[in-house]
């Protein structure tokens, strides 16, 4: 039945409601994977590498030569995919405690991991000549995972323009780069002065339409949980969000049409305030998206942060974060009614190396012992005070203990009498079957008092979970 509840417009987007799965979900995993991987420099080299002097440039020149002779488009039948095998790796995400999984469908290089009927710089036609997308949603599918894109390509107008330029000292002086040619237009787009790299400021209503196009097809081809915009609603200037505004409304209702008048799909957008630097935001019409941050209070409506083990798109020699700060991330933002979209970022051939997979298992890992904290759970009264956060489902409240204390004893004055939830009647920490040596003060100035013992049953945080006599 076709549906057609969510028109686009601010008003009617504004009856859009987080749908639950998402708001039980609380981690999921992404990756940025394309024709840029094959530097093994991350995602912006399609752009950096027009810049005359960056590092990216530099490396250009070192392994493939001038711009103007072999530039991006050059690339494309480089990217193979050879080794990428989407059971293995889903499994894996799967393994790692994942609940929903979004790959990236279209960076800001103007290439699509689809079978687009929009657009003829896809990885069916070229490149790695597969349904990128279309496997790893049956890879999600296989495994039980809620299954998402993000799409980039909002920016792509004004960020990929830097491939219209030309050296402007040294032997290649003047020497148009290969973004000039108007037989690669369809790739490298028409020309124009904003090379703005955060949004557009006035894309052409040609450039605009194209867009939307192009993300309708991959909703209606697709059917993804999750549509993830790298901004707001596209585009500033004169269209003031209305393309952006379309596809959301798309979006809602094709989810509606796909589950009987329900709505099960989630749209993510990054900003505050209504005019940002990437796009349209007004609050309520979609989910909050955080890229690299988190709120520093609970929020009401769900939200998420997006952020990765290291580089977006795989960097050869860069570091990776520890696997405690991923793990002290998800639990902040959990305890403020967040979840955590954790990016981990393929090399060219499709695999992961050795040290992002040994990070996925450690944190499926912790989540196997303490995931009872994290999944299907609520903000409790306050999120948590220096070392501690809190959870609560029915029937318990969590305190994620982010610090082992030194002399073995934990005192949290915000699970006493005074919170309104009555005496305890049992603690426990998850991972450890022995009982532990609790009490709790009366009064109006009680706290919780808990021994722990001897060994910690995992590493990075450990949860004490809490039940009440009412």
């Amino acid at each position: 039945m076709k549906h057609d509840r969510f028109l686009p417009s601010i008003p009617s987007l504004l009856d859009y409601r987080c749908p639950d799965w998402f708001r039980d979900a609380k981690f999921g995993i992404y990756l940025h994977w394309g024709v840029y991987s094959v530097a093994e420099q991350g995602e912006w080299y399609p752009r950096n590498m027009y810049i005359e002097g960056h590092p990216n440039y530099q490396y250009h020149l070192a392994h493939y030569g001038h711009p103007s002779k072999f530039g991006y488009k050059d690339m494309v039948p480089l990217w193979k995919a050879e080794k990428w095998d989407p059971d293995r790796l889903v499994s894996l995400f799967k393994a790692a405690g994942a609940r929903y999984f979004s790959p990236c469908a279209v960076h800001h290089d103007n290439f699509d991991l689809w079978n687009s009927r929009h657009h003829a710089w896809n990885s069916v036609k070229m490149g790695p000549r597969r349904d990128i997308t279309g496997e790893w949603r049956a890879a999600a599918q296989k495994y039980g995972l809620r299954f998402g894109v993000t799409t980039h390509a909002e920016r792509t107008w004004s960020w990929l323009q830097t491939n219209k330029g030309a050296d402007r000292s040294g032997p290649m002086k003047g020497v148009p780069y290969d973004g000039n040619d108007p037989r690669f237009r369809d790739f490298y787009l028409e020309p124009d002065t904003d090379t703005d790299l955060r949004h557009p400021r006035n894309a052409p209503e040609k450039w605009r339409t194209h867009w939307a196009a192009r993300i309708k097809d991959l909703i209606d081809a697709y059917h993804p949980d999750l549509l993830y915009f790298d901004g707001a609603a596209p585009f500033l200037g004169e269209d003031n969000g209305q393309t952006g505004l379309e596809v959301i409304a798309h979006l809602y209702n094709h989810s509606l049409e796909r589950h009987a008048g329900h709505l099960e799909a989630v749209m993510c957008t990054k900003g505050i305030g209504q005019h940002s630097t990437h796009g349209i935001y007004v609050d309520g019409i979609a989910t909050l998206d955080l890229e690299r941050t988190r709120l520093d209070q609970i929020r009401e409506q769900p939200w998420q942060t997006d952020t990765s083990v290291g580089p977006w798109g795989y960097h050869a020699g860069r570091p990776y974060r520890p696997v405690r700060d991923i793990v002290h991330e998800l639990v902040d933002i959990v305890s403020k009614n967040g979840s955590l979209l954790l990016n981990v970022p393929p090399r060219a051939d499709g695999t992961l190396d050795a040290e992002t997979e040994r990070m996925l298992a450690e944190v499926g890992g912790w989540l196997e012992v303490n995931g009872e904290a994290i999944y299907e759970t609520r903000p409790w009264v306050v999120y948590g005070r220096d070392a501690i956060r809190f959870t609560r489902k029915p029937g318990a409240v969590y305190a994620v203990l982010l610090e082992w204390p030194k002399d073995g004893t934990v005192t949290i004055p915000e699970l006493g009498r005074q919170m309104g939830v009555g005496p305890a009647r049992d603690v426990s920490l998850l991972g450890c079957d022995s009982a532990l040596r609790w009490g709790q003060d009366a009064g109006d100035r009680s706290a919780l008092r808990v021994v722990l013992p001897d060994r910690m049953p995992c590493e990075h945080a450990w949860v004490l979970r809490v039940r009440f006599a009412n």
